[in-house]
């Protein structure tokens, strides 16, 4: 009863007020509800009061079973809308605590009854937030997760509230559905990162150099991280299994944000489960799972089973003090014992009870009589045993404990002996410091010093001799005043004393004339330190104006190397012998895709050079990379327009020659740095969205390959070409003898097999390179010219069965839909190639954070000397490409038998069996 009034004068809740507003019915429904009514309120008030001390849970599980009860909320929040929450922030920490628990094992309609309070609760944790200590912020953040929490299960119904769920509800929730799955994943990383926000700032809240969690205080603060526990580990595990699920749908490179949001997450739970698995408050009340050392990689699809999905146990709470009857023996006192019996009769009811026979005799159990001091000391005797149980748990509990913390300081005197080791070595290194540091300041302040005395001295000496002249002067004067002066008073003669006066007078002449010379000195020593300061300043003017031209010569020989490269191109341009037919349309438009972007960071490192002359390294690289970015493009789309039809080639090839010009006038414009206006890029916009349109017209339509099926096609596809040239093969030895067939036909029949060894001997190749670059010894750019080079030799199979085919042929068509296959299978296998090599290869940050300016203007230079290297270099290996490519032409056509003015490529077999026919 003591406790019972100290918990109603903690909290201004009067009963009689919750209970007034039911009316007061005479049958036994109106008395069950006032009984229950009651029971609730005290149970609540006992859970949420102001001592800082953790939920008890048998008062947390009447509310729980009062919930399930009514089947819903509404006692719950009759009673915490008069409880003052906004004024007491411990009482409001234990409020979010049991209403987290309602959520979580209460009724389904708890949820719907809470609904209607979600603003006030938001309201409640801003104004909590003002407050920076004590239990203010840890209100105003679990506020934040309720409401979070009840805003997610209102969008996901599926979800029960404490996130228990199969494999196949999990599908079922996102209906198949991979933007369904997409937005359920962030949904729950954002319910994640409010479970974890409030773990860590439970943590930071906490002294964690003593034992808090065996404190009231620390067990008031730590018993919510229970119910997230719980929380977490079913939303990392449903994390787990959305990713690898959007992984097998999704490409790689859209889901990067994904995964990095769940690596973050995966390192600050991982961190946060060890450091709670700890604690001695967790210990005996669950068993927290711990994540892997690594996290899953999702980017491999057999990862997932791997996966093993976190399991949080609560063990039997046998011995804990929390586990005795729900109702203690003063509150059954207070109540009469027909509504006791009621509330009895209605708990069995709905749970089952083994206790009595009869459901309306409270105070006879198992069918035994027992007055009011029997039941008392039985009482007594069982809270003397569990006492005494508790006793010697915590005995052993704290036997168990001292030993820990023995070895605990013995390794903290460990580490504390290595610290002072390590802070004696700190010390002697920051003193060794500190003592050059003072010498470097020392030399810094006498170099200083001398500098401005460089100047200085030489002045300062003549002003010294001249000073120490005008002292001779004034001394010689005083004496001649003495001498005068005693002159006039001796007796010597009048010649005498003239004889000593003209003496003196020729000396004092004498010194007036050595202090003339010495200003004469002295004025032309001025004049010669400001004609050394004159000097001075010219020569730094000629400094800065060197640096400028070499600058300038930088930016001219830039310019010049890149229109050199753009100039080779359309060179190449007008000879189709020295055109390679590896590009294609793809390729044609990502090149114009890339020289948009370079054109503006052109535009942009322009402006910064005329704003800062010194910096002209991105200028030069967004030169130096327009160029060869225009050079590919050329070079694409010659190779395309080889593959088109003469329309739209003829079409291409003119907008890449008019790119090709505008580029160098653009260049040609950036040569003067007043032309910033003159340098305007709309014309070569305009040339590239017309290639770029172009270049879509010449898309491949109707083909949807996947990734995983090009190695397969081309396989398919090598199959069918040779299964094709052994069929035709035998059909032309049925028809007619070979000796007839070479005889009218051998040298197109010598280049057709000729070209068709040539596709067979890349796709071999093709697959060795392939096999190397598994193995990790083979070099991504060899499987992309093998992939060209197949793409080459379909193109020139096809272009030689025209020659004698006629137009409407079904093989001719059949023949020109398998090229169009095998040219998108080596597109798709560049595409992958190109794809692989960008996630492999890392990048590598050099750090310059301990070089100097000099050093890293030295560094500048030999990079560019470097880039200028490579780009003579490129431009070698350019021509010698072309000029093998010109010889390999001839050779062949001299080999195969290729007659001038004629096609260039024979004819395939599978014409020459139909023109046999």
């Amino acid at each position: 009863m003591d406790r019972m009034a100290s918990s109603m004068k903690q909290v201004p809740n009067p009963l009689p007020k919750v209970l007034s507003r039911r009316g007061v019915g005479a049958g036994l429904e109106a008395a069950e509800r006032e009984s229950f009514e009651r029971t609730q309120t005290v149970s609540i008030n006992k859970a949420i009061n102001t001592q800082e001390v953790a939920v008890k849970e048998k008062h947390a599980r009447t509310c729980i079973l009062g919930t399930h009860h009514e089947k819903g909320a509404q006692t719950f929040w009759s009673v915490v809308n008069r409880l003052p929450l906004s004024s007491n922030a411990v009482l409001c920490w234990k409020f979010c605590h049991v209403f987290h628990k309602l959520l979580r094992d209460g009724h389904p309609n708890v949820l719907k009854d809470s609904l209607r309070y979600r603003n006030e609760l938001s309201d409640m944790s801003r104004m909590w937030g003002h407050l920076s200590e004590g239990y203010g912020q840890l209100c105003s953040i679990y506020l934040k997760l309720l409401r979070t929490k009840m805003e997610y299960h209102t969008k996901n119904p599926r979800f029960p509230g404490n996130l228990q769920m199969s494999d196949r509800q999990l599908d079922e929730a996102g209906e198949s559905d991979v933007n369904n799955f997409f937005q359920l994943t962030v949904e729950m990383f954002d319910y994640l990162e409010c479970e974890l926000n409030l773990f860590q700032t439970v943590f930071n809240s906490l002294d964690m150099s003593r034992s808090v969690s065996v404190t009231a205080a620390g067990q008031c603060r730590l018993a919510p991280l229970i119910q997230v526990i719980l929380d977490c580990s079913h939303l990392y595990d449903y994390t787990v299994k959305l990713l690898f699920k959007l992984h097998s749908c999704l490409p790689a490179d859209t889901l990067q944000g994904h995964r990095d949001r769940f690596m973050e997450q995966f390192t600050k739970l991982k961190e946060l489960f060890y450091r709670s698995s700890n604690l001695q408050y967790f210990k005996r009340l669950i068993q927290i799972p711990q994540l892997p050392e690594n996290p899953p990689n999702f980017l491999r699809a057999s990862a997932l089973s791997e996966h093993i999905s976190p399991v949080v146990v609560i063990p039997a709470e046998t011995s804990s003090p929390d586990s005795e009857p729900v109702l203690e023996k003063d509150d059954l006192m207070d109540m009469d014992a027909s509504q006791q019996s009621l509330f009895d009769n209605k708990f069995d009811d709905i749970f089952g009870s083994s206790f009595s026979s009869d459901p309306f005799n409270f105070n006879s159990q198992n069918g035994v009589n027992k007055d009011e001091k029997d039941h008392l000391i039985e009482r007594l005797y069982r809270e003397i045993s569990g006492l005494k149980a508790q006793l010697e748990n915590m005995k052993t509990e704290s036997q168990r404990v001292v030993l820990q913390l023995k070895g605990r300081v013995s390794e903290l005197e460990a580490e504390l002996a290595e610290q002072q080791h390590l802070r004696q070595q700190a010390a002697d290194d920051c003193e060794f410091l500190r003592a050059e540091l003072d010498e470097l300041r020392r030399q810094r302040e006498d170099t200083e010093k001398a500098q401005r005395s460089l100047s200085e001295i030489e002045t300062q000496e003549q002003l010294e001799v001249l000073e120490s002249l005008k002292q001779e002067l004034a001394t010689s004067q005083r004496e001649l005043q003495v001498l005068q002066g005693s002159l006039e008073t001796s007796a010597q003669s009048e010649a005498n004393w003239a004889a000593q006066i003209a003496e003196l007078e020729k000396e004092r002449d004498s010194l007036v004339s050595g202090a003339a010379h010495r200003d004469e000195e002295l004025s032309a020593l001025r004049r010669e330190l400001q004609d050394t300061q004159l000097k001075l300043a010219s020569t730094e003017e000629s400094m800065c104006q060197l640096a400028k031209d070499q600058r300038k010569m930088l930016l001219v020989g830039s310019r010049k190397a890149a229109e050199q490269v753009i100039q080779d191109a359309l060179n190449q341009l007008e000879e189709p012998p020295l055109i390679s037919c590896a590009g294609s349309a793809d390729h044609l438009l990502s090149t114009v895709t890339s020289i948009s972007s370079c054109i503006e960071q052109l535009e942009k490192s322009w402006s910064q050079y005329l704003a800062c002359p010194e910096d002209i390294s991105g200028l030069l690289h967004s030169i130096t990379l327009l160029a060869h970015l225009t050079s590919d493009a050329i070079s694409h789309g010659a190779s395309t327009s080889l593959r088109a039809p003469p329309e739209p080639a003829d079409s291409l090839t003119e907008a890449c020659k008019q790119y090709g010009r505008e580029t160098l006038a653009y260049l040609a414009a950036l040569e003067e740095e007043g032309t910033l206006e003159n340098a305007d890029s709309t014309a070569m916009r305009n040339c590239l969205s017309k290639i770029k349109a172009i270049g879509e017209e010449l898309l491949p339509r109707g083909l949807d390959i996947k990734q995983e099926e090009l190695g397969d096609l081309v396989d398919k596809e090598m199959a069918a070409t040779s299964a094709a040239i052994e069929t035709a093969t035998a059909r032309i030895e049925g028809t007619a003898s070979p000796k007839e067939f070479y005889a009218k036909n051998s040298r197109w029949t010598e280049g057709l097999i000729s070209a068709s060894k040539a596709v067979g001997w890349g796709a071999t190749v093709m697959v060795d390179a392939a096999d190397l670059v598994v193995q990790g010894r083979g070099k991504f750019e060899e499987l992309m010219v093998c992939s060209h080079e197949i793409a080459a030799s379909t193109a020139q199979l096809v272009a030689a069965s025209k020659v004698k085919a006629d137009k409407d042929s079904p093989n001719l068509a059949q023949l020109q839909q398998a090229s169009r296959g095998v040219n998108q299978a080596t597109a798709g296998v560049v595409a992958s190639t190109i794809s692989g090599k960008s996630q492999i290869e890392e990048t590598d940050n050099m750090d310059f954070s301990s070089m100097t300016l000099t050093q890293i203007k030295r560094q500048e230079m030999d990079s560019q000397v470097r880039v200028l290297e490579l780009e003579n270099e490129l431009q070698k290996e350019r021509q010698k490409l072309g000029e093998l490519r010109k010889k390999h032409y001839e050779l062949a056509g001299v080999a195969e038998g290729w007659e001038e003015g004629t096609e260039a490529s024979p004819p395939t077999l599978q014409e020459a069996v139909t023109e046999k026919e």
